[in-house]
């Protein structure tokens, strides 16, 4: 599998990325600067955090605009897994390609620390490796992760079973109903405000983060075979 981690001016977790992909999965991880317009010959694109642009206007509202961000959109139409994290959870928002949007935290504070996560629902790509309401360790960082959606939005991404992961216990950020990672309609966009990444090695406190990173693989496996038998 060849993941494209797209990097911003102002990404700051791209190498934490980039090495999940490469140290935890072992599989074959490049570098996409914004500028370009191609991700031809990728399996998976992956937007990291950081501070795209400085978070001028808001967060991911210039990303949005990026020259990559077109070949970002036709991956996802593909069928391809799309990872966005943080600030690519805001990048996702910002281009269409997710609902809602991000709100300055509760106490209008960054917040910097490790929190449970609960699965709501492991019959995505990302989550397969998990079980259903298992609850799991995975860092937040961020300024802007207060997920908002209108009452309607809400109702169809619990009735689709779009909700993948919520805060369990302390809601940190004061995100509506708890939400910390949603799907899109076709199941292969997911934004998330916590970085998994950053806990994909029992080094970094929690290994919890890289069944997701493995779930993408096995699903890229699957599919591989699945296109290469038919």
């Amino acid at each position: 599998m060849k993941t494209a981690v797209i990097v911003f001016p102002g990404s700051n977790c791209d190498q934490d990325m980039y090495y999940a992909i490469k140290d935890g999965l072992g599989e074959e991880a490049e570098y996409v600067w914004h500028a370009e317009t191609s991700l031809d010959g990728f399996d998976a694109v992956m937007i990291p955090g950081g501070f795209s642009y400085g978070d001028y206007l808001r967060s991911g509202a210039i990303a949005r605009f990026a020259g990559i961000m077109p070949a970002v959109v036709r991956a996802a139409g593909e069928g391809k897994p799309v990872l966005g994290v943080c600030n690519g959870f805001q990048i996702l928002l910002e281009a269409g390609l997710l609902p809602g949007a991000m709100l300055k935290n509760k106490h209008l504070k960054f917040i910097c620390e490790t929190v449970n996560l609960r699965v709501e629902n492991n019959r995505t790509l990302f989550t397969s490796l998990y079980k259903e309401g298992e609850i799991i360790r995975i860092p937040i960082a961020h300024g802007e992760g207060n997920y908002y959606c209108d009452d309607e939005t809400l109702r169809e991404l619990r009735d689709q079973q779009r909700i993948v992961f919520t805060y369990a216990g302390e809601n940190p950020n004061g995100s509506r109903a708890a939400i910390a990672g949603i799907v899109n309609r076709n199941g292969n966009v997911l934004g998330m405000m916590p970085h998994p990444e950053r806990a994909a090695d029992v080094l970094l406190g929690s290994d919890d983060g890289l069944r997701l990173f493995q779930s993408i693989l096995n699903y890229w496996r699957e599919s591989a075979h699945a296109a290469y038998t038919s």
